[in-house]
């Protein structure tokens, strides 16, 4: 990969994929229900993935039992959960809301590596964490008790399932390729999401699906681009840069989206949201900088 990509612009890609992720999400609504969009979206990840995947010749690690509990953890709380939640909370917030709100994983990625990966965290990590909750706590001020309250919380309690299962993937063996660790976790993450596709089913709720060009561009986004390249081109920069400046980059994304938003008239920018903002992004920069330490 190196031959046709630099590792920062391979950074600079997956900012860009998931910089659009909330907006795409936000016009999926009323088009696709947001757990058939995330199956279909593994479905496709798989099949971009299986050709690298067959290359690494590591079937028998990825469907060993001692690590098979361990991508399904990643696959559930990975994909399925957190991502069909993040796209039901559009259907209340906006875009921008969503992407700056998503930084609060940072909160649970030094929580969880204090206390089940015996890391020490340093005071400029804990203020760092501190700043990214007051920038939450700003974009919460600006609709409270509303819908649009709700799609926050929802965000905001759900994120943790997204450094629960990084953390777990700690706990794969080295030998494990990135390429045969993003197969399984799309490949993993089919059985809950089929589970709870039959859920909604079974309780009498009609499965969202509105055929169109519109919808197959969504869908086609979600399984190439965020499921398949962005996943690449991820771990190919961080196994080639310093992971704080990855960091760095990878957290400005929420500029771009709130920036999007405007321009596509899904967003009025209030001053509080722009100061949440900025307060999650330099907070996520001072952790990033302590990561480079």
């Amino acid at each position: 990969m190196k031959e046709f990509l630099s590792p920062l612009s391979a950074a600079w890609i997956c900012w860009a994929i998931v910089g659009i992720s909330p907006i795409v999400g936000k016009y999926a609504q009323n088009r696709i229900n947001p757990i058939l969009l995330v199956l279909l979206g593994a479905i496709i990840g798989i099949l971009f993935l299986l050709p690298a995947a067959i290359k690494q010749h590591q079937w028998k690690e990825l469907f060993s039992l001692k690590n098979s509990f361990k991508f399904l953890f990643i696959g559930t709380f990975g994909t399925a959960l957190p991502f069909s939640i993040l796209l039901a909370a559009l259907h209340y917030t906006t875009p921008a809301n969503a992407a700056i709100l998503q930084q609060s994983e940072l909160i649970y990625s030094f929580c969880f590596a204090m206390f089940f990966l015996k890391e020490s965290p340093s005071k400029m990590q804990i203020f760092g964490s501190i700043l990214i909750l007051l920038g939450a706590v700003f974009v919460l001020l600006k609709s409270p008790y509303t819908p649009q309250w709700k799609g926050d919380l929802m965000i905001l309690g759900s994120t943790w399932m997204l450094q629960a299962a990084s953390t777990l993937a700690k706990k794969l063996p080295k030998n494990l390729s990135p390429i045969t660790i993003s197969f399984a976790r799309n490949l993993y993450a089919l059985p809950a999401l089929g589970i709870l596709l039959a859920i909604y089913w079974l309780r009498g709720n009609q499965i969202l699906l509105q055929p169109s060009l519109g919808l197959l561009a969504i869908v086609g986004y979600t399984g190439f681009l965020k499921y398949g390249v962005a996943m690449l081109v991820w771990y190919h920069a961080i196994r080639n840069l310093e992971l704080s400046k990855v960091t760095a980059i990878y957290l400005s994304y929420p500029a771009m989206t709130l920036l999007l938003s405007v321009l596509l008239n899904l967003e009025n920018p209030s001053l509080l949201q722009l100061m949440g903002l900025g307060l999650c992004v330099y907070g996520g920069y001072l952790i990033s900088c302590r990561l480079k330490k």
